[in-house]
């Protein structure tokens, strides 16, 4: 029989820094090959069909974390946008980003937005990174751009046109390094989402792991709500 391959598959992408710190690391170092793996798993998805891909890369509450990790992840994020235009262009994928825009440099603002606008034609793949991101966020944001907008009535299709980027809802959320949390993660669009736990660190995911991920989705009884 063949596979249901999911048209939008969300990742939080977990453990870049516990996979440094077992190999007596940098946790920079880990955010590196986690940005190594993130190439992979793109292409390896958009070989296997799926659609839209949006992986967890910064949340509004990782800028707790130390002042050197935070900026090695702001410069990180920068030097991808920069290194992975000419691939996104040659693989024919869509960058998008979701998230707040406050505490993030002018200079990445402009990065960013140049590169979406540079790949908006592109029919391939769309790449969604979750940056400065949190799904409480997202839905406070939206509301005050209802309110802005003076609307007294809306419906759960009209409340997606206020949400960071108007994609489809997930079908399948992996999260890496064995946590069983949402994180703040697409709060408003997991509601019929099925999860896959791995154990591996976020580094050490593989087209392998990412067929296991399928492989498990399309053993799921999906009914939202209602029975067979």
């Amino acid at each position: 029989m063949e596979l249901k391959i999911p048209n939008h598959i969300g990742i939080i992408m977990d453990g870049n820094g516990r996979w440094a710190k077992k190999r007596n690391l940098p946790r920079t170092l880990g955010h590196r090959e986690g940005a190594k793996t993130l190439r992979k798993i793109l292409t390896y998805a958009s070989q296997r069909g799926v659609k839209y891909l949006t992986v967890y890369a910064f949340s509004t509450e990782n800028w707790k974390r130390a002042k050197e990790e935070v900026d090695a992840l702001m410069f990180l994020f920068k030097t991808y946008i920069k290194s992975e235009r000419k691939n996104l262009m040659k693989n024919n994928v869509r960058f998008l980003v979701s998230g707040r825009t406050e505490g993030v440099s002018d200079s990445l603002l402009e990065a960013i937005r140049d590169l979406e606008e540079t790949t908006k034609e592109n029919t391939g793949i769309v790449l969604n990174i979750a940056f400065n991101y949190g799904g409480r966020a997202e839905i406070i944001d939206a509301v005050n751009k209802i309110i802005n907008q003076g609307k007294k009535e809306i419906t759960e299709d009209t409340f997606k046109e206020y949400l960071y980027n108007n994609i489809p809802d997930p079908e399948l959320i992996i999260r890496t390094s064995g946590e069983f949390r949402i994180s703040n993660f697409l709060l408003w669009q997991v509601a019929y989402s099925e999860f896959y736990i791995t154990d591996l660190f976020w580094p050490e995911f593989d087209e392998k792991a990412f067929d296991d991920a399928i492989n498990s989705y399309n053993k799921r009884d999906r009914r939202f709500g209602g029975a067979k």
